[in-house]
């Protein structure tokens, strides 16, 4: 350090070290009111002091009270979290509501151009996903025995020289007609209750059971809905209509005709309306739901 430097070291300490005398004067009798000793070491440190307060208490003021969310880059993370974390289950409802939608309109687009999705297209796009598959899953004995029966079942509608049976609207009882079981070996689960818009009968039974038609008739809906997955609908004789609803697989196609007992569809679990493999049956007579526990036997 050089001499001049140390001498305005040594003259701003004795600066510091000075004292002064502040003296509050009345302006028009030059009375002394009050005076004070005061250096420019006190005044620094007084000053400093204040600064200091004044920062802390900003500080308080915006950590605990709500004049933080009004600083620009401020903000609560646990409340901006569970922001984003809803905005991302809505987004992931709406986006299953959308491919909803969109199936549903293709397959209105397949029924509008009789793109039907038949029993031979369900094994086609099987057998595709099978080859596609990287490890190829063996059927089970119940896969295999049921492409048997549906096989056999073919063979022996081909195998028919007779025409089929007359399809004439009668006007008769409904006690009088007979109507075959949809499915082999199942429970009922649900009662018919129209009050609650259940104007069916659910019928718990294995997966990949064949659904059966309950009589004679033409299909009229053979289709997908949101609700009800996959659906088909049969016109009968005397003004009756049933319906066979949650099937994994339909095997007929608007316009075909069936017989009493034929396998017109697959038990699954498709649809919104749905919590595990079962048949929804609905018999409906002259427009009106009825109790198929009245007229079938389960």
């Amino acid at each position: 350090m050089s001499d001049k430097t140390a001498t305005r070291w040594q003259q701003f300490r004795a600066q510091l070290k000075n004292t002064y005398r502040l003296v509050v004067m009345n302006n028009e009798t030059f009375e002394e009111v009050s005076s004070h000793k005061l250096s420019l070491l006190n005044i620094y440190l007084l000053i400093s002091s204040v600064l200091v307060v004044v920062s802390i208490l900003v500080i308080m003021a915006i950590v605990f009270t709500p004049l933080r969310k009004f600083i620009p880059g401020y903000s609560n993370s646990i409340e901006e979290v569970a922001k984003i974390e809803a905005a991302e289950n809505k987004l992931g409802d709406l986006e299953k509501e959308v491919e909803a939608q969109a199936l549903y309109i293709e397959n209105l687009r397949k029924i509008i151009y009789g793109e039907v999705e038949t029993a031979e297209d369900v094994q086609k796009n099987a057998a595709q996903k099978t080859v596609d598959s990287i490890k190829e899953v063996a059927p089970t004995e119940r896969q295999m025995q049921l492409h048997e029966e549906l096989k056999l079942e073919d063979v022996g509608e081909k195998a028919k020289t007779s025409k089929k049976a007359n399809f004439v609207s009668r006007d008769v009882p409904l006690e009088q007609l007979y109507f075959v079981t949809p499915v082999s070996n199942g429970t009922i689960s649900a009662d018919y209750k129209p009050e609650e818009d259940h104007f069916g009968i659910d019928i718990l039974t294995a997966k990949d059971t064949p659904v059966k038609a309950a009589a004679d008739g033409y299909v009229f809906l053979s289709d997908w809905t949101l609700e009800t997955g996959n659906t088909i609908g049969i016109q009968h004789s005397n003004n009756t209509i049933t319906f066979y609803k949650h099937n994994s697989a339909l095997l007929k196609k608007v316009g075909d005709f069936v017989k009493a007992g034929e396998a017109i569809a697959i038990v699954g679990n498709t649809g919104k309306l749905t919590s595990g493999p079962h048949l929804h049956f609905e018999l409906w007579h002259n427009g009106k739901p009825m109790d198929p526990k009245e007229f079938v036997i389960f």
